[in-house]
Formats: structure tokens, sequence, C-alpha cells
């Protein structure tokens, strides 16, 4: 049987900020971030960076909130509920089938990078990274992308323990391991930070996060800064919709918002402020781009005092926060076809996580065996892209973009006044007026300038 509407509740305000906080933080908050941050001069990109957050990210999230709570479903069920309750067009119920396409697409070739964090903590616990140089540690990361064996190991050991979650439900499932790993991540983050202070250069980490060169600053890097902040939350794939969507109505929603953006911000500047003190503490270069933490910190863990211990907790971290992401990520595409079939969420589980895996597989390959194959390579856009990079590209830079600004516009311009107000529970003042004017104007206005650049 599928879950009624009222087991697909959460427990309490508490359960629904654990779990919008752990699908907002995700292997993008400590990874990408961490790599664009240190590629782009750090302190005048993490400016821009946190500004995006409060007036563009910020905004959007308390959309998709308002937009889950109001339908109290899966993306498009709830689509089809505001078009009866609300009057919005029955074509919106496209947007809700785009977002759960996307949301799918992205999971199977996000477990397959979750998974490397799995296979290094492997790593970090059998052979730590002691004696390891520069080139030893991109050999190791060439092994591991080398061998479909052990990615296709570590993305099955992930796909397992996310559908395993996500199929005993809401209240037996998600909240359960939602409710002591999202805090443990902050755990975790906070015994990093600890070590920098004490065995690290934290100053100059702080001083390369904090302190702005404004030389470094151009168009471009704003947008990163933007694109950063807005899609590291995961908005327009209806992940966070349906986390809104078993949310009690007595909870704030902007109150809620602004805790999660905060949340899904400050995670990225602490991680930042573990990270960098370790990177000059040993004199490697904070701009090493994706391969900073694959391929350069396991040259720190490996020089520094209790390295054979910091190691493996960071890539226990890293773990977390992607386990974290997938589990709603899952819980968005399973909700869809709970409401749009008649097969049981354990059935419905089963088969969606045996897709993501072998869809999965195309990635696993891209890196290996087929990475000399471009799918859609009669397109000028995909003729040098692998499966991975195609996949990538379509939801990065084309469905979520394309999503955020659906959200947008549905919030801002779909919803009446009065539902929005009574949503977010707010009188019709400057704060409101403010909400609307942004989520109207400059949300679809960056998310299309970032869109444009990176076609």
């Amino acid at each position: 049987m599928n879950e009624s509407g009222q087991q697909r509740r959460w427990s309490s305000n508490l359960m629904f900020i654990a779990a919008a906080v752990g699908s907002a933080v995700g292997i993008s908050n400590v990874w990408k971030f961490t790599y664009v941050a240190g590629e782009n001069g750090g302190g005048a990109f993490v400016l821009v960076y946190v500004a995006a957050i409060t007036f563009i990210a910020l905004p959007a999230l308390a959309a998709e909130f308002l937009i889950g709570r109001r339908g109290g479903a899966g993306i498009v069920r709830t689509m089809e509920n505001l078009a009866a309750r609300d009057g919005i067009g029955r074509h919106w119920r496209f947007y809700g089938q785009l977002a759960a396409t996307g949301a799918f697409i992205a999971l199977s070739f996000y477990a397959v990078v979750a998974g490397w964090t799995i296979d290094y903590f492997v790593q970090s616990l059998l052979s730590s990274f002691s004696g390891l140089d520069a080139e030893g540690s991109s050999t190791r990361l060439a092994q591991l992308m080398a061998s479909p064996a052990r990615m296709i190991a570590s993305q099955s050991l992930f796909l397992l323990l996310t559908g395993v979650t996500v199929a005993a439900g809401v209240r037996h499932g998600l909240e359960r391991v939602l409710k002591w790993m999202t805090p443990a991540l902050f755990v975790i983050l906070v015994v990093m930070l600890i070590y920098a202070l004490w065995a690290a250069d934290f100053a100059a980490g702080a001083a390369f996060l904090f302190v702005p060169d404004f030389s470094r600053l151009d168009a471009e890097t704003v947008l990163l800064a933007i694109g950063q902040a807005f899609f590291s939350l995961g908005i327009g794939l209806g992940v966070l919709l349906t986390v809104g969507a078993y949310m009690d109505r007595s909870a704030s929603i902007v109150k809620s918002a602004v805790v999660v953006a905060a949340a899904d911000g400050g995670v990225a500047l602490m991680a930042g402020l573990a990270i960098f003190p370790i990177v000059f503490a040993h004199d490697l270069s904070p701009a090493e781009g994706p391969g900073l933490i694959f391929a350069t910190l396991p040259v720190a863990f490996g020089r520094m005092p209790g390295g054979e211990l910091l190691g493996p907790l960071f890539f226990v971290l890293m773990a977390f926060a992607a386990l974290t992401s997938a589990i709603t990520i899952l819980e968005c595409v399973v909700a869809t076809l709970e409401d749009t079939t008649k097969f049981s969420r354990r059935r419905i589980t089963f088969v969606a996580t045996s897709l993501l895996w072998v869809l999965g597989l195309g990635t696993v390959f891209s890196f290996n065996h087929w990475s000399d194959f471009h799918p859609l390579g009669f397109f000028d856009a995909f003729e040098s892209r692998t499966v991975f990079e195609t996949l990538d590209y379509i939801v990065s830079n084309l469905m979520m973009p394309l999503g955020g600004v659906l959200v947008a516009v549905l919030a801002g311009w779909g919803l009446s006044r009065s539902a929005t107000l009574a949503e977010l529970a707010l009188p019709d003042g400057p704060l409101y007026r403010l909400w609307r004017f942004l989520v109207r104007y400059a949300v679809p206005a960056a998310i299309a300038a970032v869109f444009l650049v990176n076609l």
C-alpha cells in the first residue's frame, strides 16, 4: 500500500528543518564551494556568494517551500492540487514532470560521485595517506577512475543505503536517519575547525576566505557565486518542494527558509575554514580545481599530525553530506510515483533505485571504457561531452535553471497575493513586498544570466 497523506508528514518542525538542511547540504557545499572559491580568489567570491544567498537563494527557497506546503503532495500532484485550488494552469503539471525527471537523472550521477567518498574513506582506513606526494595522490585518483569495479561497488552501496532509507517511509526511514546524520555533519565540521585552529595555518585560511581582493572580482566571478549559492540548495528540481509538502501548517516558512539558507551557506564557509588552513599549512595551492578534495587534501592528510584520523573523518563528512541529500532527492522521485501509480512505496523504491544504478553505469564508464564516447556529439554543445558530462550539463545548465525560473514565476505570478500571504504568514508590508519583488524579478533575472553564460 502507498503511504497515506497523513503518513507523509514530518513529526515535528525540527524534523522538517533536519530534512531540509540535510537536503540542501550536499557534496556541492564542501567539494564544489571550496574549489570554486579557491579558483576565484576566495574573499571576493565569498562576498558575492553571501549576498546571493540572501537576495537570490533565500527568496527562491521560501517560494519552493510555499508551493510545496500549499500543494501538499509530490511535485506533479502538487501542481494538480494548485490547479484545482488556486486556478493555475493545468500545464504546470509538466513542470512537475520535468523536475522529477531532473531529480532522477541528477541522482544517477550524484550516486557515483558520492561513491568516491566511500572509496576514499576505505582507502584512508586501509593504507592511510602517510608519505603521499602530489604525484602519488594523482595516481590514486586515476586508479579509482580507471576501475569500473571499484566505482560500481561504492555506487551500489550508496544507492542501497539511500533506497533502504526511503523505502521505510518518512517517519520510519527518512526521520530516523536524518535526525542523527544531519547534526553529525555539523559535529564533524566543528572537529575539523578545531583541528584547523590548533594545527594548521588558520589565519592564512581565514584571510583567504574573508579578505576580498576586488581585483579578482569580474562578471564571471559574480555569476559563478550566484550559481553556487542558488544551485547548491537544489532549487528547481522539486526536492525542497517535496520536503516542504510534508511541513506542518503551524511552522513558519520564512523562519525555516532563513535557517536552511543560513545552514547551507554556513556549512560551505565552515568547510572552507577547515580546508584552506590545511592547504596553506602544507604549501599547497587552493586553486587546484575539482581535484582539491580528492587529489590535494590526501597529500595534506598524509603530512599532518593526526592525519590518519582526520582523513577518514573528512571523507565520512563528505559521505554523510552526500547521503542526506540523496535521501531527499530519491524521496522526491518516489513521492511523485506514489501519487501517480498504485504500486507500493517499497516496489517503487526498488524499481527506481535499480534504474538509477543502471543509468549510473553510464557515468562510471565515462571515466574509463567510454571516455571517448560522446552520445550527443552531433550537437555542437555536446560534441566532446561524455555520458556523465552530457547528463550533468542537461541537469545543471538546462533543467535546474529552467526549474528555478518556473518556481519563481509560479510563486511570484501564478499564485495570488492572498495565497502567498497566507502561506508566508506575513502582513502585506515591506518584508512581503521585498520578497515578492525579488521572486518576481531578481531571481529569474539572476538565474537567466547564469543560464546564458553557462550555455
